[in-house]
């Protein structure tokens, strides 16, 4: 999902939220997800990923997914 040809060192910016949407959003009919990535000098990017799908509960599972991936490589992601 993330792509690996030019990694730098990013960490992930995440708030526990009760909401089940969060990083979430619909354009029109698909969903995206949207996470906020800090490197070292402090400069926070949003990056966003089409999700592919109309359905919500599938955009949860694939959202869940990606900010997994990220967890798992904090440190070393790609910009």
């Amino acid at each position: 999902m993330i792509n690996t040809m030019s990694t730098t060192h990013l960490k992930l910016i995440t708030r526990r939220t009760p909401n089940p949407n969060h990083h979430l959003w619909n354009n029109n009919g698909t969903w995206w997800c949207y996470v906020s990535l800090r490197n070292p000098d402090g400069i926070k990017k949003r990056h966003r990923f089409s999700l592919a799908t109309n359905n919500l509960e599938k955009a949860r599972r694939r959202r869940d997914g990606i900010l997994a991936d990220l967890r798992a490589r904090s440190g070393n992601i790609a910009a």
